[in-house]
């Protein structure tokens, strides 16, 4: 026997064509395989052996993308199995067109060359809305076609059925899910869209209560049924043009799902039902409640256009299918036998949320972290906090030799980092990088967007000095959005992210003498606000820490002149480690809320205290134009004469201070 399957790399398709090579009477089995498929072809042959045979082309091609000498080499074939199609129901109309229909009528014709039958793989889609028992010799029974997938799936088996001389025959699968015996499933689709709401609702106690409405009814078989069903089907005598239902005998609603999976999941057991109507008026929505009732399935993970076909209809007899089947020793299992398979397997490779379950050993054990400016101060402390809390710290800096020696400290330690010299104010530089990290390590969970520079100095001073503020921005503001604009795509695929801006306390404040630094930092805090309302449905989110002064090379210059003593670049880590961990929107200080809260509530005063600030601090000695003096340990520098002095609150203070939504010091 001689094959061509399309789709063999695809999630029905390899299983296909392993059971035909398993075959004694098969010679060989040509895969039609995209361009952008090769990698999973060679992977996937190492298994097959040398029997499988490489087609290079694509459905939405014309001829398939074959040549006329491809196709005289591949001969007389006896099957052409088509399982290459768009299923997804959420896909653009224009793509599932040209793959479903399009492609289907140019394996028509690669079929007709070979002088092979056609086994075409269709879906119960073509039944559409169609209302009672719909069997294997129904097609086109004026029923409604509600999606572009509905429609294409029923004018690609139209073209199979008109074709003139074409010996064909038709499988009709219903929702797909993974193997019974392992559960493996290649995406998430049909039922496994609310997996995700059943993983919340298996975190409530288990003696809550449920009760769900007996909605949703679909009708599911497992990949392995529907390949053994096909595999045999497709070389039986006498079955050409028939057509064969690939179904189960009985649909299964949303509490039947629920059921299945409650053992594995460790769900709350149901105790009762809500009226069916109750779900039927949401999926029935229309207007401005179908607006709001799609907003909140997106918000769930769930595409609005499932739950507009969620309900199905129709119901389907398999006679052509059973007495074909008979006596094989192939038949459907019952769903709540392999249910809990399909939820384990779901929850370890498929779950969308599985990058964002925290180890048991810690929160931040086996994450991976990118921090930039990890040479010196925060950057550096930060990157020994979290690597003492197991997580792996890729840290990105200029100084090479400075990032060398922070690894090794690092690594003596037990910990696991690694470095990258990395500008963040280059974009060649920082796509490289990222790239780099991406290929060697395959993830990255958070990043700590920690480089910064400022510059003290008066506006009145820098009328000629525009290049402070572009450099200041390059780094504080660019440089951190370059970073997160290169791991967004990343996030989006992983539905999964973290960003810890490292803000400054100024921002609140609006610290007099830093108007290239302040402002550049305030850019970085409306840029997270702006973007984190944009990524919350794919869990990407951003916490600012409003930092207090650091004692870190950068304040050097300032001395003792600093309006408010600094803490330590171990105690700003502490911060970084809990924006990791608790992902707060903003981490603040008493002093940035206390100075916010005045800006608001007595503009002028607040006004009036910051320009005694500015008449007593000074620029610094290079805005002066002067040599600095050297530091001796005997002379102690003056502090500013209208120092604010530093706010110690107490801790029950604190604590209260937290209960405040938004609030956290």
């Amino acid at each position: 026997m001689r094959y061509v399957v399309t789709g063999g790399t695809g999630f029905i398709g390899r299983r296909v064509v392993s059971k035909l090579l398993a075959r004694d009477d098969a010679a060989e089995v040509w895969i039609l395989v995209r361009r952008s498929s090769l990698g999973e072809f060679e992977r996937l042959a190492q298994a097959w052996g040398p029997r499988a045979k490489l087609l290079v082309g694509d459905l939405t091609a014309p001829g398939l993308g074959l040549t006329d000498n491809t196709v005289e080499e591949i001969g007389a074939v006896d099957h052409v199995v088509h399982c290459a199609a768009i299923y997804d129901v959420t896909a653009p109309e224009d793509e599932q067109r040209a793959a479903n229909v399009e492609g289907t009528r140019a394996v028509i014709d690669l079929a007709r060359r070979c002088d092979a039958t056609l086994h075409h793989v269709s879906s119960i889609a073509v039944a559409g809305t169609y209302r009672g028992e719909y069997t294997e010799d129904d097609f086109d029974v004026a029923q409604e076609l509600p999606t572009p997938y509905h429609q294409t799936k029923f004018e690609a088996e139209q073209l199979v059925r008109s074709a003139p001389g074409l010996r064909f025959r038709v499988y009709r699968p219903a929702v797909v899910v993974g193997d019974s015996r392992t559960g493996e499933m290649d995406k998430v689709d049909g039922p496994y869209y609310f997996f995700g709401i059943l993983a919340t609702l298996a975190r409530l106690p288990r003696v809550t209560p449920m009760m769900l409405p007996d909605s949703g009814r679909t009708n599911i078989v497992p990949v392995d049924f529907v390949v053994e069903a096909v595999v045999h089907i497709m070389h039986l005598d006498g079955r050409d043009g028939q057509t064969f239902h690939l179904t189960s005998p009985k649909t299964i609603g949303l509490r039947g799902i629920y059921r299945g999976v409650a053992p594995a999941a460790g769900l709350p057991p149901l105790v009762g039902s809500l009226p069916k109507a109750t779900a039927a008026s949401l999926l029935r929505a229309t207007g401005r409640t179908k607006i709001l009732r799609n907003m909140a399935a997106t918000q769930l993970g769930i595409p609005a256009e499932i739950l507009d076909v969620v309900e199905l209809r129709p119901t389907f007899s398999a006679d052509n299918t059973a007495e074909a089947l008979r006596d094989t020793g192939i038949t459907l299992p019952e769903f709540k036998s392999y249910a809990p398979r399909l939820w384990t397997y779901w929850a370890e490779h498929l779950d969308p949320d599985r990058a964002r379950r925290d180890d048991p050993a810690g929160p931040l054990v086996g994450k991976h972290v990118i921090i930039t400016g990890a040479s010196s101060g925060i950057g550096r402390a930060s990157a020994i906090a979290v690597a003492e809390r197991g997580a792996t710290v890729f840290a990105l800096a200029r100084n090479a030799a400075a990032l060398d020696d922070l690894i090794a400290e690092i690594r003596r330690a037990g910990g696991d980092a690694h470095a990258f010299t990395c500008d963040v104010t280059d974009s060649t530089s920082v796509e490289h990088t990222v790239k780099d990290i991406l290929g060697r390590f395959d993830h990255v969970d958070y990043l700590v967007n920690n480089a910064s520079r400022s510059i003290r100095r008066s506006v009145i001073s820098s009328t000629d000095r525009l290049h402070d503020y572009e450099r200041v921005m390059a780094v504080n503001y660019f440089g951190a959005v370059r970073m997160v604009l290169a791991l967004l795509p990343h996030w989006h695929e992983r539905r999964f992210g973290h960003v810890v801006n490292v803000s400054s306390a100024g921002v609140q404040a609006s610290s007099p003498k830093y108007s290239a630094y302040i402002p550049s930092k305030a850019a970085l805090d409306a840029f997270a606000d702006v973007v984190g309302t944009e990524t919350l449905s794919d869990h990407i989110t951003f916490t600012t820490i409003h930092m207090p002064l650091v004692k870190t090379p950068m304040i050097a210059p300032s001395k003792r002149l600093n309006p408010i003593p600094p803490i330590s670049a171990e105690q700003a880590a502490a911060m970084v480690v809990r924006g990791l961990v608790e992902k707060p929107a903003r981490i603040d200080t008493p002093v940035g809320t206390l100075a916010d809260f005045g800006t608001y509530v007595t503009p002028k005063l607040s006004r009036r205290v910051l320009h005694q600030l500015y008449l007593g601090y000074p620029d610094s000695a290079a805005a002066r134009g002067v040599t600095p003096p050297p530091a001796t340990p005997s002379r102690r520098p003056r502090r500013p004469a209208r120092a604010v002095p530093s706010l110690r609150v107490p801790r029950p203070v604190k604590r209260a201070a937290r209960l405040v939504p938004g609030v956290h010091w």
